[in-house]
């Protein structure tokens, strides 16, 4: 099986579905990774493990670790600069040329072919435009496919006991609910690849801990997925939810 994998920055694949690609890959799924920046706009690290100028390909490098880490895989770029960090942490889109965006993923599919694609959830998890635009980009795309189309899931998907509610797709009902505890190794390991972002990553948790939590500590041992398309009407069951079935991961 072929699952194209696409997301807005590096470490999107790792912290929200790093677990999900993971077991994925232990079952012989051939996994395409399309990153739509190299995230020129994240944090460079506390303290800086680079200049502003070079932090897009290190964070390309970061994610071309975690690849290997969460099992292997192919991974392409495509052409758009990760907006700057606005004032009062406001979060920016990559691009506001819809259609082209689009475009280019609709040709991204056709060429590729993939038997299941997963991308971002209808909020953007927790809200932020580049995610958001990923989704509906990725929906208007799949829409222009002709023909037979692939299986269309999203990540971080709503359901009761979710373990980070903020970064829950509210709308999203959950098809599937997997424990990643036999691969929190592999995604333990492509979270330690993503070194510019540490700091960012365990800031509003050891907050809401009112201490310093370990980074371990910010890794969910539990994800979850939402099929979009075709849409689940009673039982879900295809060959995507079948391998991760035979994972034992489902819960």
């Amino acid at each position: 099986m072929n699952l194209l994998v696409f997301f807005a920055h590096p470490d999107d694949e790792t912290m929200l579905a790093g677990g999900t690609l993971a077991l994925l890959r232990t079952q012989g799924v051939n996994i395409h990774y399309l990153c739509a920046t190299r995230g020129e706009g994240g944090e460079t690290g506390t303290p800086p493990l680079c200049s502003r100028t070079e932090l897009g390909k290190v964070r390309s490098q970061e994610l071309a670790c975690a690849v290997v880490a969460l099992g292997g895989g192919r991974l392409d770029f495509l052409p758009y600069t990760d907006p700057l960090v606005g004032e009062g942490d406001t979060l920016y889109a990559f691009t506001d040329k819809v259609d082209e965006l689009v475009n280019k993923l609709a040709e991204w599919i056709a060429a590729d072919k993939p038997d299941a694609i997963l991308t971002h959830g209808s909020s953007g998890e927790y809200g932020h435009p580049a995610h958001v635009l990923c989704h509906t980009a990725m929906l208007a795309a799949f829409e222009k496919l002709p023909g037979d189309k692939p299986l269309l899931y999203t990540f971080q998907a709503a359901f009761e006991g979710h373990p980070k509610p903020r970064s829950m797709n509210k709308s999203d009902k959950a098809h599937l609910v997997l424990d990643i505890s036999r691969v929190m190794d592999k995604k333990l390991a492509a979270t330690l690849c993503h070194r510019t972002q540490h700091a960012l990553f365990v800031r509003r948790p050891s907050l809401a801990a009112g201490r310093l939590v370990t980074l371990e500590e910010t890794i969910i041992k539990v994800e979850s997925l939402h099929r979009v398309y075709p849409p689940v009407e009673s039982i879900l069951t295809d060959q995507f939810a079948d391998l991760l079935r035979s994972s034992g991961a489902v819960l």
